[in-house]
C-alpha cells in the first residue's frame, strides 16, 4: 500500500475567511496529489497558529502577514513560508441607517474587532491606535458571532478585512455601509506602519446590496501559509 502523508492545516474560528480558504485549499491539494492528505483544523487564528506550529502541533497554518513577519524574524526559527495567499483590505461596516460616517465618529463606541488571536483583529488595532481613536473593543470567541452583534445593536460597527469576507456577505443581506480612513488618515497610518500598503476595492466587490464603494483602504502585505520544518524532507518541502 502506498504511504499517504497526512498534514494538519491550522485555519481559524468558524465564520472567518481562513476556514473557507483552508477547506478549498485542502480539497484542491487532496484531489491533485493522492499521496498527500491535507486535514484542515479550526484554531483561534493567526497568533495561535504560529504557537501551534512552533510546538509541532500543526504541520501547516494560515497566518496573517504582520504576525508571520514577526514569527519569521525570530532567531533560529524553524518556520518557512510555503506560499502567499491573498491581500486583505481592512475596513469597517456599520448598519445602513447608522449616523456614523467616519472613523472618528466611532470614538468611545463599541466596535467588534474580531477574535483575540486573529490577524484581522491585529490589523484593526493597528488602524485605531495609529489614528489615536479609542474605542470599546469587542472580542469574539468565533468570527461568526460578529454580524449578529452589529444588527441587534450590541455593537455600532464591525471591523473586517477582505473582498467576499463571510461576515461582510452576511451583513449585506440586511443592508450595510462601509467606513474607511480618509486620505489624511491613510497617510498617518502608512507613516506609522510601513509594512501596510494601500489598495482600492472596486465598487460592489463585496456585494451589490452594500452601497457602492471605491476608496483606498489598507491591507496586510499578504496572508501567508507557514510550515514547521523540523523534518522538511517529510513531504519534499
Amino acid at each position: 500500500m502506498d504511504l499517504i502523508f497526512a498534514l494538519v492545516l491550522g485555519t481559524a474560528t468558524p465564520g472567518g475567511g481562513f476556514p473557507v480558504y483552508g477547506d478549498a485549499f485542502a480539497a484542491m491539494v487532496n484531489a491533485q496529489e493522492p499521496k498527500l492528505r491535507i486535514e484542515p483544523r479550526n484554531t483561534k487564528g493567526s497568533t495561535e497558529n504560529v504557537l501551534l506550529l512552533e510546538a509541532n502541533q500543526l504541520d501547516l497554518a494560515l497566518v496573517a502577514g504582520e504576525i508571520a513577519t514577526a514569527a519569521l524574524a525570530k532567531p533560529d526559527t524553524q518556520l518557512r513560508i510555503i506560499a502567499a495567499m491573498y491581500s486583505s483590505p481592512g475596513l469597517l461596516v456599520v448598519r445602513a441607517d447608522s449616523a456614523y460616517r467616519s472613523i472618528a465618529d466611532l470614538r468611545g463606541k463599541a466596535v467588534v474587532l474580531g477574535t483575540q488571536a486573529s490577524g484581522i483583529t491585529a490589523l484593526g488595532r493597528t488602524v485605531f491606535d495609529s489614528l489615536g481613536v479609542e474605542i470599546k473593543p469587542i472580542y469574539l470567541e468565533k468570527a461568526a458571532d460578529g454580524p449578529a452583534m452589529l444588527t441587534d445593536g450590541r455593537a455600532e460597527a464591525l471591523w473586517g478585512a477582505g473582498v467576499g469576507w463571510p461576515a461582510f456577505n452576511a451583513l449585506a443581506k440586511s443592508g450595510a455601509r462601509f467606513i474607511s480612513p480618509d486620505p489624511e488618515q491613510i497617510k498617518i497610518i502608512l507613516q506609522k506602519n510601513p509594512n501596510l500598503q494601500p489598495v482600492t476595492i472596486p465598487s460592489g466587490a463585496n456585494s451589490s446590496s452594500i452601497r457602492r464603494f471605491s476608496r483606498v483602504l489598507f491591507m496586510r502585505a499578504c496572508e501567508t501559509a507557514l510550515v514547521g520544518i523540523n523534518n522538511p524532507n517529510r513531504v519534499g518541502l
